[in-house]
């Protein structure tokens, strides 16, 4: 059977789960099949007759002229094209064109966002591992001379009769408590998780009201967009809100000089999931998204290291400590940035399993 006949029954085009859409050469939209409705988030029935942009932005600058490449009915392949939803969402896929009937195309759309992420998962994990096992170990190297200071400091204040002098003995010791208290913050939050039930939008709503309260200027708008069908989630609620409030106020700070910003919060279930090698049957992700200037290029890689910002004066362990949290909750910290939208993204599984805290 030709290529052409094999793709025109509609019955077998529906019950494929890669996603597929049929278009005219001017790509208008003859036939989208439930796993494409899944992946853009349409209805079928009414993006029928539409242009192909209705699925995604700039098709024609994607695929070129179709109707000229598949001439003499020859089909083609993309590997990872970046497409962007009418909504801001981008998809990682690779597109495969066949040409069916004349003039018309079937687009095969193969997503490898899931592939990329968790390859993705992977190497920060292990990065992260090994820089945590690098700051312990750097952190016990600083803590143990730096107590030997500040008890030296202590018996020296007790020995010393002038004023004066004893000032600059207190100045050791508080100098030596700030550098202690430094390095713990790097090693992040140490005392153990109070898991309970977590209800994830009213820790939002109330990460919301801290930065309405004060981090956030009254320019700046938040939005929601919650998913009224998620369950609630095995959590420390107190971390988990220092975890999203530490989010949210780097979103404030990126749009400092953004004369309309903007913050989306915003919340998924998502099924089949995969992190660090272990697969859910439902995660729930909570989204911080931001229109401010993106991160720099250079930093993308190491944002999450302690230490590392973007800004003068930033102490580079917002995002740190986030990291921690999340992966304290057996969860993973993601983030996609461009200039004009930034998105941090929490994932955790529904239910704590203990060993994760190891």
């Amino acid at each position: 059977m030709d290529a052409p006949a094999r793709f025109l029954d509609r019955q077998v085009l529906e019950h494929q789960t890669i996603a597929i859409v049929v278009v005219t050469g001017s790509l208008g939209i003859k036939f989208v099949n439930p796993a494409a409705e899944d992946l853009f988030g349409v209805s079928g029935q009414r993006v029928l007759g539409a242009s192909l942009e209705t699925l995604f932005q700039n098709p024609r600058r994607i695929l070129g002229d179709p109707a000229r490449r598949s001439a003499g009915e020859q089909s083609f392949t993309l590997r990872q094209q970046h497409l962007f939803l009418p909504g801001g969402e981008e998809f990682v896929v690779d597109l495969t064109v066949v040409p069916i009937d004349g003039e018309d195309l079937l687009i095969e759309v193969q997503p490898l966002n899931r592939l990329l992420r968790i390859n993705q998962d992977d190497r920060l994990i292990n990065v992260q591992e090994t820089t945590a096992e690098l700051v312990r170990g750097l952190a016990h190297e600083i803590k143990n001379p730096l107590g030997g200071i500040r008890g030296a400091a202590q018996l020296l204040d007790r020995e010393l009769d002038r004023p004066d002098l004893a000032e600059y003995t207190r100045v050791i010791i508080r100098e030596a408590d700030r550098l202690t208290a430094l390095v713990d913050n790097m090693l992040g939050p140490s005392r153990p998780l109070k898991i309970a039930s977590v209800n994830v939008h009213k820790v939002l709503e109330h990460v919301a009201r801290i930065a309405k309260s004060g981090m956030a200027p009254a320019r700046i708008r938040m939005s929601r967009d919650y998913d009224p069908s998620l369950p609630a989630v095995d959590a420390d609620e107190d971390q988990l809100i220092q975890a999203l409030l530490n989010l949210v106020s780097n979103a404030c700070i990126a749009l400092e000089e953004v004369p309309e910003g903007r913050i989306a919060l915003r919340t998924r279930a998502l099924r089949q999931f995969t992190i660090a090698g272990h697969r859910h049957r439902l995660v729930v992700q909570v989204d911080i998204i931001d229109n401010g200037p993106g991160i720099p290029e250079e930093l993308i890689d190491r944002m999450f290291y302690p230490m590392i910002s973007g800004r003068p004066y930033g102490t580079g362990l917002g995002l740190a400590i986030a990291q921690t949290i999340v992966r304290r909750h057996n969860g993973v910290l993601e983030c996609e940035s461009r200039p004009g939208r930034t998105k941090f993204s929490v994932i955790l599984p529904l239910a704590f399993v203990e060993e994760a805290q190891a």
